[in-house]
């Protein structure tokens, strides 16, 4: 919305999603800053297959916890593990569970803390496990914290339509439905065997969203309470309160140079394919921010700060989640296979794959370690969407005042740059800087799992709105022409970089 001619339009402030999207991120991190707590519901269950399959494992640990325990003198600690292998030679699920809770009260007594730390992780595993049962993601204690959460980002949705001036009891009737498939979402991700193969819950929010946008119809009215861009924006606003400057500088200059390399190489490229093969340079930009910064997060602020067209911003997003899923899978796997270090492929995993939470599962995939870096590199092009974004309304104002528009003002240059990215910089720096590091954890430890909640709903709209005819009409199939290309380019560019920054072939080798 800009502003008026005669003055600035203060209505922006609570009429534009852009804005309401940093008054509510916001609002939850000061409403967890002031000391509120959540229990957000819990949909991990393991399967009564799975977990009988897992028992051999669980036993021969167990075997060897109590045999160490009997060495160090431990008793307690030694009776309840034979209790625990007792009850795993029965194979009886409940009583597994029982077991292993009173052998973690036991590990908590034992005096060498390296073991006590070791022995009470296996069994508070043990335990967790047994317990995840479908029943207990469907208990009413779980189902109460799901109806609080639902309540809660409800409750947050209005006021946001509310103050935009958006049809409120529309939205009330069709966010339900949007819950609830988000809800589906996490129950299928959350299978053990299914986040084994790292199929984290956006992907299957956005796969439902298809399903059901490329098969029937969205009813008018669902359509209200599909709102992508609010929900999404609401979510990096939080994101940004993760997003820590401290952590970055944990690799050094390593991650940064990585990212700026990449970014400028990558989009670079992106736009001088685009224009070759027809594309504009709004959506070329849109594009090139995506798969050279990362992915979702990247699109939005591009799409803000270029003032794009928001049918071009979910073409290429869903172009981002569609790709990212085989990378995710695939790229550890070759990382693996070739004898790539840690570090390495953890700094081309955070390169190259464009959201975070496939940069995690496929880190997760490649190793501990790798996965480190992969994050802490995602995180250094993380914090450069900010200055990216403000670039891309520089360019684009200046652009316009070239083509004969008026001339460039530091307000039409404020129009431009999308509110949200500010919130997330903001947040950013007030974690970073304002409070201890105990403090910021322990808000986001409960905004994380918010952020990801908002980032669900976001997905599975992006999917509603999706057709693939659409897609393919697009451009005549152009966008993912270039959004391939230059993933392509972004993979082996990446790898490079990784190797000579990371491999110890320009720099030392970091440690981590």
């Amino acid at each position: 919305m800009a502003e008026k001619s005669n003055g600035i339009n203060w209505s922006v402030l609570w009429k534009s999603d852009d804005w309401m999207s940093v008054w509510i991120g916001f609002f939850i991190l000061i409403f967890f800053l002031a000391g509120a707590t959540m229990s957000l519901p819990k949909w991990k269950w393991i399967g009564d297959g799975s977990f009988q399959d897992k028992i051999v494992g669980y036993a021969k640990k167990v075997d060897s916890a109590a045999k160490d325990a009997e060495a160090k003198a431990e008793i307690a600690l030694k009776d309840q593990a034979a209790a625990l292998k007792a009850a795993l030679d029965a194979k009886d699920r409940k009583a597994i569970g029982a077991a292993a809770g009173k052998m973690e009260a036991a590990a908590k007594e034992v005096k060498d803390k390296d073991f006590q730390k070791k022995t009470a992780k296996l069994a508070a595993g043990i335990k967790g496990d047994a317990g995840a049962t479908v029943g207990k993601v469907f208990s009413g204690e779980n189902l109460m914290k799901a109806l609080y959460l639902f309540i809660g980002l409800a409750i947050l949705g209005v006021i946001g339509m509310a103050f935009m001036g958006l049809p409120v009891v529309k939205f009330m009737a069709g966010f339900p439905i949007v819950f609830i498939l988000s809800a589906l979402a996490y129950f299928v991700a959350d299978n053990d065997i299914v986040s084994f193969y790292g199929l984290e819950v956006v992907f299957w929010a956005l796969i439902f969203g298809l399903l059901i946008s490329n098969i029937g119809n969205v009813p008018a009215w669902l359509k209200t309470a599909v709102k992508t861009e609010y929900f999404i924006k609401i979510g990096l606003v939080l994101l940004g309160a993760e997003v820590l400057f401290g952590t970055v500088a944990k690799v050094g200059a390593y991650g940064m140079v990585q990212a700026i390399l990449v970014i400028g190489v990558v989009f670079y490229f992106c736009i001088w394919f685009a224009r070759k093969v027809g594309l504009d340079d709004e959506f070329a930009s849109i594009i090139g921010a995506s798969v050279s910064i990362c992915g979702v997060s990247a699109a939005i602020a591009a799409g803000g700060a270029v003032k794009g067209d928001s049918k071009k911003v979910s073409h290429c997003i869903s172009l981002v989640l569609l790709c990212a899923m085989p990378m995710l899978i695939l790229m550890p796997i070759i990382a693996k296979a070739v004898g790539m270090s840690p570090a390495v492929a953890g700094a081309w995993l955070g390169g190259t794959i464009d959201t975070t939470g496939a940069v995690v599962a496929a880190g997760a995939i490649a190793g501990p370690e790798a996965m480190s870096v992969a994050v802490v590199v995602k995180m250094a092009q993380n914090v450069l969407i900010g200055l990216a974004a403000f670039l891309l309304a520089l360019w684009f104002t200046f652009k316009g005042h070239a083509a004969g528009g008026e001339k460039p003002s530091l307000m039409e240059l404020w129009t431009r740059f999308p509110k949200f990215v500010l919130g997330f910089i903001v947040a950013s720096i007030v974690f970073s800087f304002f409070m201890s590091e105990a403090q910021a954890t322990s808000v986001t430890g409960i905004t994380k799992g918010l952020r990801g909640w908002w980032f669900t709903l976001a997905f599975l709209c992006i999917g509603l709105e999706t057709k693939f005819s659409e897609l393919v009409k697009m451009g005549g199939g152009k966008p993912a022409l270039v959004f391939l290309t230059a993933q392509a380019v972004n993979i082996f560019w990446t790898l490079l970089l990784a190797y000579l920054i990371f491999g110890g072939i320009l720099f030392p080798a970091p440690t981590f």
